[in-house]
């Protein structure tokens, strides 16, 4: 068994031993109420992150939307400024095409003026008439 000699030390050891678990205690406690600060803020930032993310996706969608919707519309356009371009093109070789005929006509007339002149000519023998 123990003696009473042996038995103070060993109290004197555990009371220190004691007091080291005690600020180890304390210390982590300390430790514990730091991390959970941390953490909060930490989970903070992740909501304001989240939030952040979900803003910039919805306003990124909404301009991929905006741009979709401009790029149909100027589709639209361009198909129409072709039709009207095409048709323009059709109105001004119809336009040609009714211009030559007449410039025909006219280049027809001409020419039988010229024959009717060159008869009326060879008729009287090359003479002008004052009549």
């Amino acid at each position: 068994m123990t003696t009473a000699d042996d038995l103070e030390p060993r109290v004197a050891a555990l009371e220190t031993q004691v007091q080291e678990l005690t600020t180890d205690v304390r210390r982590i406690a300390q430790d514990a109420a730091a991390a959970r600060v941390l953490a909060g803020g930490a989970d903070r930032d992740v909501t304001e992150i989240r939030t952040e993310i979900r803003d910039f996706r919805q306003a990124t969608t909404a301009s991929f939307n905006a741009m979709r919707e401009d790029l149909t519309d100027l589709r639209a356009d361009f198909t129409d400024l072709r039709t009207e371009v095409t048709d323009l093109c059709t109105q001004m070789n119809n336009g040609f095409i009714e211009m030559r005929g007449k410039f025909d006509a006219t280049a027809a007339g001409q020419q039988q003026i010229v024959n009717l002149l060159n008869t009326l000519i060879g008729r009287d023998g090359g003479q002008a008439t004052d009549q």
